[in-house]
């Protein structure tokens, strides 16, 4: 295997990239010649009706998924510049290196069986050199962060928690590590209203962050909550049939250019009137 290389077209604030992107299962094709590039600081909404291909695109830039054509390349923060690399067929190593920088939200939260605090500790042990004391430390400040009661939660079971606390310490748990690039995965299905509301101040919150070294963060959602999109304002890439069939603004979203556009927010939820705070 060659190794990979830097993209020669790569402005330095691009964190992700794919060029023709194709995955098929079966021979059914899911998503069809993806061109997407997102800079660094970003947030970048990635939007489309059932089975249109969110989560698979978010799963084959995080390679979860094997691609079935194209190019995925993502910024190297374990490098000096964090140059923009390709990974499409990238080795492990590699990869083990990138993802060190990634933080994923996942749908039904992903929290394993155990208390809050070994959720959050779990992946500082394993790739951070910090202490014990600095473990706890930096889980303390996540809850905080996450407008938890740290106190109240830190040892609590994982089956002890509502909905949105188990939301809130996900978060937490992918805040922790001080992520480069955080991933969503449609943070407020399953969550009512007022719920599904504090998420959307949360992601706002962590979005703007800064990192430990006083970089933005870059923040990937795949969602189907209309009032977030509303509240946030991020940028949008709606996926219709397998392509990309609008990105930009979220103003412009909708517009008379784009009528799968104008027909997926019509039949979008609506769940409040809230803007985010800062908004």
């Amino acid at each position: 295997m060659s190794p990979p290389q830097k993209s020669p077209e790569a402005a330095p604030s691009v964190e992700l990239r794919t060029e023709r992107l194709v995955k098929a299962f079966d021979g059914r094709v899911v998503l069809r010649d993806i061109d997407l590039e997102i800079e660094r600081g970003q947030m970048v909404a990635i939007v489309g009706a059932s089975g249109s291909g969110k989560t698979v695109l978010l799963d084959c830039v995080l390679r979860l998924l094997d691609i079935s054509g194209g190019k995925v390349f993502a910024a190297d923060h374990g490098r000096k510049g964090a140059p923009l690399t390709e990974i499409t067929d990238a080795r492990e190593s590699l990869l083990q290196r990138i993802r060190m920088h990634w933080a994923v939200v996942f749908q039904r939260n992903a929290l394993f069986s155990g208390s809050v605090y070994e959720n959050i500790a779990l992946l500082l042990r394993e790739h951070q050199q910090l202490s014990e004391k600095a473990i706890l430390k930096r889980a303390r400040e996540s809850l905080e962060a996450c407008a938890l009661d740290v106190d109240d939660v830190l040892h609590k079971d994982r089956d002890e928690l509502s909905g949105g606390m188990a939301k809130r310490v996900a978060i937490a748990r992918a805040i922790a590590i001080d992520p480069a690039v955080l991933f969503y995965d449609e943070p407020t299905t399953g969550l009512d209203p007022v719920v599904s509301g504090s998420i959307h101040e949360l992601v706002w919150d962590m979005h703007h962050k800064p990192r430990a070294n006083g970089e933005n963060r870059t923040t990937v959602l795949v969602t189907h909550d209309k009032e977030l999109l509303r509240r946030l304002s991020p940028r949008v890439v709606m996926l219709h049939k397998g392509e990309i069939c609008y990105d930009g603004d979220y103003e412009h979203f909708g517009e008379e250019d784009c009528p799968p556009a104008m027909e997926y927010l019509r039949e979008m939820p609506v769940l409040h009137g809230r803007r985010a705070t800062g908004r």
